[in-house]
């Protein structure tokens, strides 16, 4: 298949202090999670369970706002699949303890 028939994409994975973007040639109608299979990405960090992360495409969350999830959401030309690391501490918790540090020291 000539390259004018495939389409330029990125998959992206970080950790506090590496990151790794991998740029690939797919075809037409793959999806994010399979791009992400053909990245290779866990070759660079073997922990990462593409089973389960969580994907998104430009911080939008696949699976989620109408969305499709990662094994149904065909790529379009520049997209980037993003890899999202679990949450260490609920969002709302850590906002919580800042407030209540914040008004403490005042």
């Amino acid at each position: 298949m000539p390259d004018r028939d495939l389409i330029r994409v990125e998959v992206a994975y970080a950790l506090p202090h590496q990151q790794k973007i991998v740029a690939l040639l797919v075809e037409p109608g793959t999806t994010a999670y399979q791009a992400v299979v053909r990245s290779n990405i866990t070759d660079f960090f073997p922990d990462l369970d593409i089973e389960t992360a969580k994907m998104g495409i430009f911080g939008q969350a696949l699976g989620t706002k109408g969305l499709k999830a990662a094994r149904e959401h065909e790529l379009q030309e520049g997209d980037r699949v993003e890899i999202y690391r679990p949450l260490i501490s609920d969002p709302k918790e850590a906002r919580r303890r800042r407030a209540e540090k914040a008004k403490a020291e005042s």
